[in-house]
């Protein structure tokens, strides 16, 4: 189609590196809608035949029944989808089909096709996220008095609850969310028109295939328009943030499900056995959840290193777009589905979570702050109070609640039995009420509100 210029066909090899088909036929919904508004608009517009135009419209209904039927017949010859579904055409329609690509490029042609595709993965993308929070949420709400372990350095630092930590990774997902809605804002803009690169001599219509596809308007610099790929970077990169989020939340479970926590029982659906030890219950699906975000950074890296050395306008080796792309949306469905049905079938153990919030002297700061509180103690001189008293509980084999108001009057003579209400996990967590605490008041609120922003 392009081969007016050559005396001569490509070498077995060019055609072999050259030929996209294997990978960019993932695009054909999107070409054809593509190809069916830019007939409609060239039309509209005077410089295709309506007659031309509806034979192209049936012929392009036709080429998708077949390919959704699985009948697309690949040939490297042709190089990618684009000229795949119009050599089809043309075989189906015959002479209208040579007029379809007036007053566009490839260039612009498959700008517009992947746009399209980004678009409709990250709405596929937000939909798995909001199933993924609305499961968090779920699970949140039957915990949300169940005490845990709060970690710092995966020391036990505070007590907290269980719903509050699932409601921070509901909180992760909300950014994710964030971020692929701003790309997908920035992203629907229409490349379709820009032709090459610089535009084209017809009397087009922009806007009209803009609108037709959804888009929010045309994009403004022919160039640009044909250039960019920073919608696919920019999905790349909130993929790659999402996967990192799962990835921290896989290593949880991992660390969850072992022997000396015994925090979460693992479901039969989300783990496998040993081929050798048959007492073993592996939390593979987290393992591979955790292994596959490096899959999804890497992709964004992928991608930058092709485009990095770039002039503009269009260069082939922006061909390479499309893998990563796919491979990452691949990639991070699998992950968010795999997450979303542990965290439905995870079954927690309360007992061990509240046994492990009650070590490590984790009321500590609540001893602190109830010298500030009661006693008027500054706090420097608090927190040095309450490190005799971890001390002297460490030295004995005891908890700090477990000290006598003996002892402790010894280390300070400002403190009374009212300190043994602070002392207990569950009054701890209780008394973390400020806004975005732990407490389970908090918590509710947070679960409410997440509640009323995915519609539950």
């Amino acid at each position: 189609m392009w081969g007016g210029r050559f005396s001569g066909g490509p070498s077995a090899v060019m055609t072999e590196i050259n030929a996209s088909i294997g990978f960019d036929k993932r695009l054909w919904k999107q070409d054809i809608a593509g190809s069916k508004a830019h007939a409609a608009m060239v039309a509209k517009q005077g410089i295709l035949t309506e007659a031309d135009n509806a034979a192209i419209q049936s012929g392009l209904d036709q080429v998708a029944a077949e390919i959704e039927a699985g009948k697309l017949v690949e040939n490297p010859a042709l190089e990618d989808i684009h000229m795949h579904v119009e050599a089809r055409l043309a075989e189906l329609i015959g002479e209208p089909a040579k007029r379809l690509h007036v007053a566009r490029s490839r260039n612009d042609q498959v700008a517009t096709d992947f746009k399209l595709w980004v678009r409709d993965a990250i709405d596929q993308t937000d939909a798995a996220l909001a199933a993924l929070q609305a499961a968090l949420v779920k699970r949140a709400e039957e915990h949300a008095e169940t005490v845990m372990p709060g970690f710092t350095h995966l020391q036990v630092a505070q007590p907290v609850t269980l719903g509050h930590h699932l409601m921070a990774y509901y909180e992760m997902i909300r950014r994710d969310r964030g971020r692929f809605a701003d790309c997908r804002k920035r992203l629907n803009e229409s490349p379709l028109g820009a032709a090459a690169l610089a535009g084209t001599s017809f009397p087009t219509d922009r806007f009209n295939t803009a609108a037709a596809l959804g888009f929010d308007r045309p994009t403004a610099n022919s160039l640009d328009s044909v250039s960019d790929r920073d919608f696919a970077l920019e999905a790349l990169a909130a993929a790659g943030m999402t996967g990192l989020h799962l990835s921290r939340f896989a290593e949880e479970i991992i660390i969850w499900a072992s022997q000396p926590y015994k925090f979460i029982s693992l479901p039969d659906a989300f783990s496998t056995g040993s081929s050798i030890m048959p007492q073993k219950r592996n939390p593979d699906a987290a393992e591979l959840v955790r292994a596959k975000a490096g899959h999804l950074l890497g992709n964004f890296q992928r991608l930058a290193v092709v485009m990095k050395g770039l002039p503009l306008a269009y260069s082939k080796d922006m061909q390479e777009d499309k893998v990563p792309v796919f491979e990452a949306f691949d990639t991070l469905g699998l992950c968010l589905a795999a997450t979303t049905g542990m965290v439905e079938t995870l079954v927690f153990n309360a007992e061990p979570m509240r046994n492990a919030a009650a070590s490590g002297f984790s009321t500590a700061t609540d001893l602190a702050d109830w010298l500030v509180r009661a006693a008027g103690v500054p706090f420097r001189d608090a927190h040095h109070i309450t490190g005799n008293a971890v001390k002297l509980a460490e030295g004995k084999g005891v908890m700090l609640h477990e000290l006598t108001l003996d002892e402790l009057k010894a280390i300070d003579s400002r403190i009374t039995d009212d300190v043994y209400s602070v002392l207990t996990v569950e009054a701890s967590v209780a008394s973390r009420t400020s806004y975005g605490g732990t407490a389970p008041v908090q918590v509710k609120g947070q679960i409410e509100a997440a509640k009323k922003d995915l519609g539950l």
